[in-house]
């Protein structure tokens, strides 16, 4: 059991992220979890999501709204997006030593999500903090299947969690997102 080190999780409201908190508890870890606003699409939805979540979860939450002038964004991929969410999240990072956690996992076809990803990135953390932070991914080698299976072993209220990429009811039958929770439901 280790009572000592710091979890960041970025949370988007989420499955994965969601699933993320709750591993990291499970580990008896001092968890906590930001929310990023850069002006995407479903912001207002899944910070609800994930303010609810933090909240079940009796864990420490914040926001940050970052104004990109002149952006608009759409659903799907997002360049940069994970590199971005991650820089955010080590500038906010208010622990010496920790981990900042991302709930990505295999099988997309999203660059931000893959292994080559998440161990260059991890590289960057280690090296700007001299090795006394690193990108944690507990899903990384999970397909989203799994990460669902995890959550019902585990009780994650997946009600509580928000995945459409155009901020519509879910699953809204459009978007990636969407797509996948509809695939997973079918399979209960």
């Amino acid at each position: 059991m280790n009572t000592k080190t710091h979890v960041l999780v970025l949370s988007s409201g989420g499955i994965d992220s969601t699933a993320t908190i709750k591993f990291y508890l499970n580990l008896k870890y001092k968890v906590e979890s930001l929310f990023i606003d850069f002006g995407q699409i479903a912001n207002k939805k899944e910070f609800s999501a994930s303010k609810k979540i933090a909240q079940y979860y009796n864990i420490k939450f914040e926001k940050v709204k970052i104004v990109l002038p002149n952006k608009k964004f759409g659903s799907g991929l997002i360049n940069g997006r994970n590199l971005f969410l991650l820089s955010i999240a080590l500038i906010n990072f208010k622990y010496t030593y920790g981990i900042i956690a991302l709930g990505i996992h295999s099988r997309t076809n999203y660059y931000d999500c893959s292994k080559d990803f998440f161990n260059k990135s991890n590289t960057i953390i280690k090296d700007y903090t001299a090795n006394t932070m690193y990108l944690g991914s507990p899903f990384l080698n999970f397909n989203k299947l799994e990460v669902f299976q995890f959550c019902k072993e585990n009780r994650v209220p997946l009600d509580m969690t928000y995945s459409c990429e155009l901020g519509l009811k879910q699953p809204c039958g459009q978007c990636l997102s969407c797509r996948d929770l509809e695939r997973l439901y079918e399979t209960e």
